[in-house]
């Protein structure tokens, strides 16, 4: 085929561009002296003060905005996490533009006068989805990831030939802003403690990235955990917050690390939440007394997170301990950038510390992004999850005497309906039992339509059903975000084991695989100009789909989306969609970027139970817990100052 002249000519200049820097920064250097204890910059004694942010979770219009707000506050680097998954959705096929311009993003930190340290995984943790591991690894059932397994080893290497090509020229030694390089991550948390998978991945990163390149790993503040994750040639630096003893947790480095610079690479700012937690708040005087005793000390410190920002789509991750826990969508994390991307006290806080150790730009602290209460939408019914098959998965479904999986039927996110037909009449209410815990992780039930409640991973097992022989039996299972953390990482979706109903094994499955973003993405269902002008309808329990339009106003401006009286589920806007779940908490508002609100379509998937009003409200600041936020109390259905005077009651089309 023809050569792609332009995208040769820019990879050429690139090239040329990096080439000629390192003819004119022909000093650049970034070391560890172990001499003195410190990082070398362009042979100086140099020390990082970092905050974390994750393009991946801040929309890309967003990016420069964020990154100018860290620099004002005082920072001289960022550091950046690279989730594999997000990259990688399909195996063979890494995607880096968009959204997942990563080299776009490296940019725009080196425009602002940001260094970079670089936490390229391939695990990553980060409460994202599968610790940013493909899930389609888990097609090998046998596979034992983050080890010296050849599958997995096969398809890391993959990746990072794809990968860390691209990010050599953003080394600083290149003329970039890449200053050291993170291999794999908290890996001594990890059941498997394999050296050889970290001795290969050490070489990898050799081999690609050169041998000068500081690469370093990060562990928890234990003994264990520092054992397991240090390598030899690979700097050990640690983690800890504000409740930790600065001095025992840097003594505990210095085991490890007997000379180098001290670093605490994840200071914890806030904390994550989960759906049924409290909102996590650390206090902001905790965050600026720990951080001016490790600036006393000389450490370079990475601040976790420094901006958060959300888990848009699927990407929110899970714990795994006594129980499932799914990540909620916001990942606020309490950050001194809220969100939204805002200023926050703790901000205020933290660089009022840093300036007594270094210069503070000069000039003000970029303004919060303007927010707008657009107001009340009213939506209508579109229909049943059961009476929209047909649209939601138009290939039809795939037979199989048990069960498959997520994993097994290549459709790694969002929803599979389970359809069967009862064996037997059920005159009196009988048990459906998983007795495996085998609902991985929610399973909404209905017998000819009508909804009959839910089964839910370690926590609801069983439930009581009745109908006739032959009827409709539906399982429409929800994946709520793969585990993320510890030994349960491999975490596949669905029904992983049968159903049992009374004394009877339920076979005979029809697997319907939904497309439901792929047809929501083409504009269904306000382009069913048909089923849209049907008169009012009345929500009805268990899943079904709502719809509504926004109509804009002249503003584009972030907002904050509040269901009040819907019960779970998810919602989309023009394409995107993020999860809700009021009834559980503590997030009770959305974030929804000013990028994602026009032409203003509103699809809800309500999985439980929609209210009788049928209302959906935009208002113009956040609520992420049960009894209020920092931004304002929680009032019900609309806080009445919510909303804008010029806000306006938006009827459905």
């Amino acid at each position: 085929s023809a050569p792609r002249w332009p995208t040769v000519l820019t990879s050429l200049l690139t090239h040329l561009q990096f080439t000629l820097g390192q003819e004119v920064f022909g000093t650049r250097s970034f070391s560890i002296d172990y001499r003195n204890n410190c990082f070398l910059k362009d042979g100086k004694a140099f020390q990082y003060i970092s905050g974390s942010i994750h393009y991946s979770r801040v929309p890309r219009d967003y990016w420069k905005d964020r990154l100018l707000k860290m620099y004002m506050t005082g920072l001289n680097a960022i550091q950046v996490y690279v989730p594999w998954n997000f990259h990688e959705a399909a195996e063979g096929a890494p995607n880096f533009t968009g959204d997942r311009d990563l080299e776009h993003f490296l940019h725009l930190a080196n425009e602002t006068g940001l260094l970079v340290i670089l936490r390229p995984g391939p695990y990553i943790c980060a409460e994202w989805e599968m610790g940013g591991l493909p899930a389609w690894l888990l097609q090998k059932p046998n596979i034992i990831l983050r080890s010296a397994d050849t599958d997995y080893i096969q398809a890391v290497n993959n990746w990072f030939a794809a990968l860390l090509p691209r990010m050599k020229p953003w080394l600083y030694v290149n003329g970039g802003n890449i200053i050291s390089v993170q291999v794999e991550n908290e890996y001594g948390s990890y059941f498997a403690c394999d050296y050889n998978y970290m001795r290969h991945l050490r070489t990898l990163f050799r081999l690609f990235l050169g041998e000068e390149t500081v690469l370093f790993t990060t562990d928890g503040n234990t003994d264990k955990e520092m054992s397991c994750g240090t390598l030899e040639g690979l700097y050990a630096t640690i983690d800890f917050g504000t409740d930790n003893n600065v001095t025992d947790a840097f003594r505990r480095q210095r085991r490890f690390e007997p000379q180098g610079p001290l670093v605490n690479s994840e200071f914890y700012t806030g904390w994550l939440d989960h759906w049924g937690d409290q909102h996590a708040a650390v206090d902001p005087r905790k965050v600026s007394r720990v951080l001016e005793d490790m600036l006393v000390m000389g450490a370079s410190i990475n601040m976790y997170m420094f901006e958060g920002g959300t888990n848009f789509g699927y990407w929110n991750g899970a714990d795994l301990d006594t129980r499932f826990r799914s990540v909620v969508t916001s990942y606020d994390y309490d950050a001194p950038l809220n969100e939204a991307g805002d200023p926050t006290e703790k901000l205020f806080a933290i660089r009022n510390v840093i300036k007594q150790f270094r210069d503070i730009p000069a000039g003000p602290m970029p303004p919060p992004t303007p927010k707008f209460a657009y107001g009340l939408v009213q939506m209508r019914k579109v229909g049943a999850m059961s009476s929209l098959i047909k649209t939601l998965c138009p290939a039809g479904p795939v037979t199989s005497q048990h069960p498959l999986t997520f994993e097994q039927m290549k459709q790694y996110y969002g929803y599979m309906l389970y359809r069967t037909t009862l064996p037997r009449d059920l005159s009196q209410p009988t048990p459906l039992l998983s007795p495996l815990n085998g609902v991985h992780d929610r399973a909404y039930v209905s017998i000819n339509g009508v909804y009959q409640g839910l089964l839910e991973r370690d926590t609801a097992l069983v439930i009581n059903i009745t109908g006739r022989q032959g009827d409709a039996a539906d399982i429409l299972v929800e994946n709520m975000g793969r585990v993320n953390f510890g030994s349960k990482i491999n975490d596949h979706k669905g029904l992983v084991s049968d159903l049992i109903l009374g004394e009877d094994v339920l076979t005979d499955w029809k697997i319907y695989p939904l497309n439901i973003d792929g047809v929501i993405s083409e504009g269904w269902p306000h382009s069913d100009s048909q089923r849209l002008h049907r008169p009012h309808q009345e929500p009805s329990e268990g899943p079904g789909f709502y719809t509504g339009t926004l109509q804009p106003n002249g503003l584009a401006r972030d907002t904050f989306l509040k269901l009040s009286g819907w019960t779970k589920a998810r919602y989309w806007i023009n394409g995107y969609w993020d999860r809700y779940w009021p009834a559980r908490g503590p997030q009770q508002t959305l974030y929804v970027s000013r990028h994602f609100t026009k032409p203003n379509n509103i699809t809800v998937l309500e999985l439980e139970g929609a209210p009788a009003h049928l209302w959906v409200f935009f208002l113009d600041r956040p609520l992420l817990s049960r009894t209020g936020s920092k931004s304002g109390p929680n009032t019900g259905l609309l806080a009445p100052t919510s909303l804008h005077p010029s806000a306006v009651l938006i009827s459905p089309r």
